[in-house]
């Protein structure tokens, strides 16, 4: 058995892969993370981050988690005309109590630098959009747009829904919803009439609905609301959208709601798709994580909270993994995470017709939660824990 050290390439620089590698050398695992991008750019968009995420990042030493997002007191599902409270998850330091870590809305832009900052500078090649994968008997060849080649033994692909990597386990393709997404921010001195205690507000209605949280240490509010994408497929985090639309869209709910539209200055379109589960993550030295993965709906607000949770496990598997035992840790990676991430995708793919019922939804305790939330990744790898 070969005891040179593992040469890891992670395809992909966003929240998925940026975790994975920051996973990887807490584990002393080094990798090299390649991004088709030549610069990021800055998406203007909040995450949800529960507790079994956030006790992850902890781990690596993101300790500005607390300082750069918000810890709102509550989840609130509130009716789409009068106001009404429909239900009521309670967070706050009772998460902490119940769960030992915190749930936190931030900016993903916060989130993506804390983490570029734990990934040494050598280690990120910019500007290399992968193109094509050679797998040979002992080793594996990436091949890029710009010419580069490179050679690893372990494959990990963090490159979104339309992964190439995944193209090579599985001939699929993307699934259209049938909505779209608008998503913004707003600064906090522009909606005085907001309540002042942090809240993730969640309004129900006929057809859709709206969420919309501080984040940045309470200076901005970070919203989506949901709407019909009227047979436009189009796939795009950053497209510009129409406030004129939006607010049209959303006439007569309440004035609270309108006041956030009125007060934004930009939105994006996001026209959603999610892919259905497959039954291969990996093949050979291959595996993928996040949304080259499990592509899903945002309905249940777990999409970036089960990619750190891919990366934490993927570690593990890979942590006393030689050359020679690449496919069986893969395999092993594979196994524990599948069962339990099917199950968030076909809540996901639920809550896009339970969240526009007016008043027939309800939220869970934060201890009916804990299937959920108290899940610890590192310690699932230890005790074989699938779900």
């Amino acid at each position: 058995m070969s005891t040179a050290p593992l040469r890891i390439a992670v395809i992909g620089a966003g929240i998925a892969g940026l975790t994975t590698a920051a996973a990887l050398a807490r584990r002393g695992l080094r990798c090299r993370v390649y991004e088709q991008a030549a610069r990021f750019s800055e998406v203007g968009a909040g995450l949800q981050l529960a507790p079994n995420a956030t006790r992850l990042l902890l781990r690596l030493g993101i300790t500005s988690i607390a300082a750069a997002g918000v810890r709102p007191f509550a989840i609130q599902l509130r009716r789409w005309d009068d106001g009404r409270l429909l239900g009521e998850t309670v967070l706050g330091s009772t998460c902490i109590d119940l769960y030992g870590a915190p749930y936190c809305t931030l900016h993903r832009a916060d989130l993506h630098s804390c983490l570029l900052d734990l990934l040494p500078a050598d280690a990120l090649s910019l500007d290399h959009r992968l193109v094509r994968i050679e797998q040979h008997a002992d080793e594996t060849e990436l091949n890029f747009a710009n010419g580069a080649r490179a050679i690893a033994d372990v494959v990990i692909g963090a490159d979104g829904i339309h992964s190439v990597v995944r193209q090579e386990l599985v001939s699929d393709t993307a699934r259209f919803s049938g909505q779209l997404m608008y998503r913004g921010l707003v600064s906090a001195d522009r909606l005085p009439c907001l309540p002042s205690i942090p809240t993730v507000a969640l309004w129900l209605g006929p057809g859709r609905h709206c969420v919309y949280y501080p984040i940045s240490a309470g200076r901005w509010m970070s919203f989506a609301a949901s709407a019909p994408a009227d047979g436009q497929q189009t796939e795009s985090w950053t497209e510009p959208g129409d406030i004129i639309d939006l607010a049209e869209g959303y006439s007569g709910w309440h004035p609270e709601v309108q006041a956030l539209f009125s007060a934004a200055e930009e939105v994006r379109r996001w026209v959603l798709h999610d892919r259905d589960p497959i039954s291969a993550w990996t093949s050979g030295r291959l595996a993928i994580v996040g949304d080259a993965a499990h592509p899903m709906l945002p309905f249940f607000a777990q999409g970036a909270n089960q990619a750190v949770e891919d990366a934490f496990v993927l570690a593990e598997c890979l942590r006393e993994a030689g050359r020679d035992s690449v496919g069986e840790a893969l395999l092993r990676y594979q196994h524990l995470r599948q069962p339990r991430v099917n199950e968030v995708h076909r809540r996901s793919r639920a809550n896009q017709q339970t969240l526009h019922l007016s008043d027939e939804q309800r939220l869970p305790e934060l201890q009916d939660n804990a299937w959920l939330y108290a899940y610890d990744a590192e310690s699932a790898v230890r005790h074989e824990v699938v779900r």
